[in-house]
């Protein structure tokens, strides 16, 4: 499974901006998947996952963050509203199938306060 982030940049505080994530594969809508972020000097932290049953959500987002995935086209998204300078980090996308983790090459958000 190899997937591609798409969508960081710099945004000032109260900001949106919308993450996208190409993935590969004929059996994505198998894949369980997520949006993770790690800042400098800091663990990776979930931020996010999607399932049939809709999205869970950190509780520093929630509220704020919207996940959402498409299998027709193998993407999964990840809209930003009202963001602060706490969410500063590299946003990482995530699948995970048959009990293997798979990582996108991450995707710098920056917030300016």
């Amino acid at each position: 499974v190899k997937m591609v982030e798409y969508g960081g940049g710099l945004v000032q505080a109260g900001g949106s901006l919308r993450l996208s994530c190409a993935a590969s594969g004929r059996t994505f809508s198998s894949y369980a998947m997520g949006w993770f972020r790690q800042a400098p000097g800091k663990e990776r932290e979930f931020v996010a996952a999607v399932s049939w049953s809709g999205g869970s959500y950190a509780d520093s987002v929630k509220g704020r963050f919207t996940i959402s995935r498409d299998n027709a086209k193998n993407t999964v998204d990840l809209q930003m509203n009202s963001l602060r300078p706490e969410d500063t980090a590299v946003y990482y996308c995530n699948a995970h199938y048959r009990g293997v983790d798979y990582w996108g090459q991450g995707t710098q958000v920056t917030v300016s306060s």
